[in-house]
């Protein structure tokens, strides 16, 4: 990835209604999300969302495509594993195992998991 392309995904992503579009159209996989069931999970006016979906579609973050009458978006693991693989091959010296693991957080509390599994006694 160059560093023109990370700036702009970084800056798209640097909103939190944007991030919370793009972290939810993540979860949704590779298939994707219809743009009225976005609006509907987020609470989010249509006419606010289409502005975050063209925003994170031009940082190349989303792509669109139309089923019958839907649009259905759906995050570009591609460039999201780019943009991933460029802070990590930048901010790691070249080293990215100095880097460690990507952090995991708890889907209902948002707090960090640990990635260590307790032993029962």
């Amino acid at each position: 990835m160059e560093k023109n392309a990370a700036v702009a995904a970084l800056a798209a992503l640097a909103q939190e209604s944007r991030l919370d579009v793009y972290r939810l159209l993540v979860a949704a996989g590779a298939v994707g999300m219809p743009a009225g069931q976005v609006a509907s999970e987020l609470g989010v006016a249509p006419n606010t969302l289409s502005f975050h979906f063209d925003r994170l579609r031009h940082a190349g973050l989303v792509s669109v495509r139309r089923e019958g009458r839907s649009l259905i978006y759906a995050a570009r693991f591609d460039a999201m594993n780019a943009l991933i693989g460029y802070l990590t091959e930048n901010c790691c010296g070249g080293m990215p195992e100095l880097c460690g693991a990507p952090a995991r957080f708890s889907k209902s509390t948002k707090a960090p998991l640990s990635g260590k599994a307790k032993a029962h006694v």
